[in-house]
């Protein structure tokens, strides 16, 4: 199967036949955008102070460091994602503002942005827990930072990547999600995964 390779500014058309379970590789920018940043473009209405439209974002907290013999610059030492639900009541709002096209993080979301990348055609992505040294590999350069008033882990870093991933796709265009689509499908096979392990545990009192 070929790799499916999706490069930055994206557009809706490109997002179309992308569906939940796939697996994705993003080559471009993408901008680390955490609680903190959400919290200020939605709740206090200050703009994002650079230009995710058409791009994507990362639900990360990572660490990074100064290129030594280099005026304000930085590069990538680890960045792995941190739970996407906790951005789940601006996630919406968050894509219908900035037009972001590709929101990348850990584990699922819900009702909010499924109905957001339905609307505005965006995805959801997972990208690997434990793998954050590996992410870091597929960060080029760092080209700029923003809102450093925040600390490392809420700035806005924006990543120049190629081939960045494995990234499942939780949430499509059409607002499928693959999280809750497991749910029902592991509750309908819970039951009769229950008994088969009774069976073999039934010794234990």
């Amino acid at each position: 199967m070929a790799k499916k390779i999706l490069t930055t500014p994206l557009s809706a058309a490109d997002l179309e036949d992308i569906r939940v379970g796939d697996i994705i590789y993003l080559t471009g920018h993408i901008v680390t955008c955490r609680d903190v940043a959400h919290r200020r473009l939605i709740e206090e209405g200050r703009a994002l102070p650079i230009d995710v439209r058409g791009g994507a974002i990362f639900h990360a907290g990572p660490i990074v460091r100064p290129i030594e013999g280099e005026q304000d610059a930085f590069e990538m030492v680890s960045v792995g994602p941190t739970t996407s639900m906790r951005m789940e009541k601006f996630e919406k709002d968050f894509i219908r503002e900035t037009g972001v096209r590709v929101i990348v993080g850990k584990g699922g979301m819900g009702q909010g942005t499924m109905e957001g990348c339905r609307e505005y055609k965006a995805i959801h992505c997972v990208f690997p827990a434990g793998c954050a040294v590996v992410a870091a590999t597929r960060v080029e350069a760092i080209e700029s930072s923003h809102w450093r008033d925040l600390g490392m882990p809420e700035t806005l870093w924006n990543c120049r990547i190629r081939e960045f991933g494995p990234l499942i796709v939780s949430i499509d265009t059409h607002g499928n999600n693959l999280f809750e689509q497991n749910k029902v499908i592991f509750n309908e096979r819970k039951d009769a995964a229950t008994a088969e392990i009774c069976k073999h545990v039934g010794f234990i009192k």
